[in-house]
């Protein structure tokens, strides 16, 4: 099975850039979409093209604001996106689909914002997310896929001692939310596969960043440390644009 995640920065904007045919050379049997800026009924016309595909999609109150999507040539046998201990405040951020042999999270982690002015509130939501992650677990193996706004490591970014503490995405209080996650057994498999390669998946549009390859590694898989053996590779697909987020792919035999 191949699994896509790409955080799309608007899907309505992505859609014009080759995203067709992006997804169609890419093949995934399930693509998470994340930052779909678009109300449920505009998500679901633009993805008519998607013949193929089982779509179910999870739209932000706010107009043009977050948004997560999955497309999936299995359809689940249940899908939830209505967790109020997550995503209270219906920004749209995530989508669980059950499938027979394991949950698919597909997440859009908040911001903490250009001012940090919503770092408490990132650090209460990756709270309630890892306990969410956690009872999930204790009924099936998870993989948690997505935008998780935040450079675990300093090898993750391009500009670690500047951005330290002062940058969303790279405050202590951010880097423990994802420790906290790792160390519950919910392991990073782009980095097991991968442990000293420099890899991006997000550049800033600003500074020609993205033809410099100065970027930050901010989305993730994350998969319960019982499916590990089972995943043959994790991959950033630096190939495809579109977005300021290249697709990161996971095959796995499950």
């Amino acid at each position: 099975m191949r699994i896509v995640s790409w955080n799309v920065n608007g899907l309505r904007a992505i859609i014009n850039k080759d995203f067709i045919e992006s997804v169609k050379k890419m093949n995934p049997d399930i693509l998470c979409v994340q930052e779909t800026k678009a109300a449920n009924n505009e998500v679901s016309q633009t993805l008519l093209p998607f013949t193929n595909y089982f779509i179910h999609n999870n739209s932000a109150d706010r107009k043009g604001y977050s948004g997560t999507a999955l497309l999936s040539k299995i359809k689940p046998i249940n899908i939830n996106d209505s967790i109020s201990m997550v995503d209270g405040d219906s920004e749209g951020r995530l989508i669980c689909a059950e499938y027979p042999n394991f949950y698919l999270v597909n997440v859009y982690a908040p911001n903490s914002g250009q001012e940090l002015e919503r770092l408490g509130y990132k650090k209460v939501w990756n709270s309630n997310f890892l306990e969410y992650l956690k009872d999930l677990d204790k009924v099936k193996p998870v993989i948690a896929c997505g935008d998780f706004n935040v450079a675990h490591h300093p090898i993750d970014l391009k500009n670690d001692a500047a951005n330290y503490n002062k940058t969303a995405g790279y405050t202590q209080i951010e880097i423990d939310g994802m420790n906290a996650i790792t160390n519950a057994g919910f392991v990073d498999s782009f980095r097991y596969f991968h442990p000293k390669e420099v890899a991006y998946t997000y550049w800033t549009y600003r500074f020609n960043s993205r033809a410099k390859n100065v970027g930050w590694r901010i989305d993730y898989f994350l998969i319960s440390e019982s499916l590990i053996n089972k995943v043959k590779s994790a991959t950033i697909n630096q190939d495809f644009y579109g977005s300021d987020h290249c697709p990161i792919s996971l095959e796995i035999d499950i």
